[in-house]
């Protein structure tokens, strides 16, 4: 068991990992939106919709708090403050550049 839990550790200390790992998510939930069953109108008026909306809005910052910034602020904690920055700054960076490439992908293929 603590093998697996040193593999997620190390796993998350790459910036390219963790910026996919944040694209996987949010892939992930596009697709389940757009290509999942279509919400009944009935729940238009009910208060079920915007509580759901609102779960998933706190549990996708939760998500991605997780995977910007754990282990950052893990290396500040430890005193490491340098790596911690870099870590986080590295993730982001990694995460605009590649949101970047999809979106010029897109409107090169849009053109097409």
């Amino acid at each position: 068991m603590s093998r697996c839990i040193v593999i997620i550790s190390d796993m998350t200390k790459n910036p390219y990992i963790n910026a996919l790992a944040a694209l996987a998510y949010i892939a992930a939930i596009i697709t389940a939106l757009f290509y999942g069953p279509i919400v009944d109108n009935k729940l238009d008026n009910t208060i079920l919709l915007p509580v759901l909306m609102l779960s998933l809005f706190v549990f996708s910052a939760a998500a991605m708090a997780y995977v910007f910034l754990y282990n950052p602020l893990l290396f500040i904690l430890e005193g490491k403050k340098k790596e911690g920055i870099t870590l986080f700054l590295s993730t982001l960076g990694a995460f605009g550049a590649i949101v970047a490439a999809l979106l010029t992908i897109a409107l090169v293929l849009s053109r097409v």
